[in-house]
């Protein structure tokens, strides 16, 4: 069992939407911005933004994995850049002044119920819970990010819960339970 699989989520954390060296098996060496790591298998997904504006996305599975270097720190404008890459579209449909109402009326939520939050960001529009989760626009349980599972599903049943609660929003979300 290497190192990395023998590391808890926690650990892996502070790698995500770094630029790492990644040793692997073989003498395999791979380098990317590290865009997230399964909490199961340890695997990596590695981010690589080529030079025609295309990107290329490697799979390193876990328990070949020896080592993992951080290279580059990145920025927030690294780590926005990499969290638009998989998400929709969402905030297409809302204004600025929306969507900052909505943030504004969740984090108020989430303080209500002892939730420790934070904004960060260029343009602090994400959302931090704990330093282990981020809430990025629209603002919905699905916009939520975490290596903890745990945290992740109760931070989005509160969520749920906040949409349910505020005027039928659930709705805008794509939700009509």
């Amino acid at each position: 069992m290497s190192e990395w699989t023998k590391k808890s989520p926690l650990e892996w954390e502070k790698y995500v939407y770094k630029e790492v060296k990644v040793l692997a098996s073989e003498k395999k060496e791979y380098k990317g911005w590290l865009l997230t790591t399964d909490p199961v298998s340890a695997n990596i997904v590695l981010v690589n933004f080529l030079d025609d504006g295309g990107l290329s996305v490697t799979g390193i599975m876990g328990h070949s994995v020896q080592t993992v270097e951080i290279v580059d720190e990145g920025d927030c404008r690294a780590r926005e850049k990499l969290v638009r890459l998989f998400t929709s579209g969402d905030c297409e449909g809302y204004s600025p002044e929306d969507l900052e109402k909505r943030k504004s009326s969740l984090k108020k939520w989430l303080e209500k119920n002892h939730i420790p939050i934070t904004e960060q960001g260029e343009s602090q529009r994400t959302l931090c819970v704990a330093g282990v989760l981020t809430v990025d626009p629209p603002y919905c349980p699905e916009n939520c990010s975490s290596s903890n599972e745990i945290i992740l599903s109760r931070v989005q049943d509160l969520i749920q819960g906040h949409l349910a609660a505020s005027q039928g929003e659930a709705e805008s979300c794509g939700h009509t339970d």
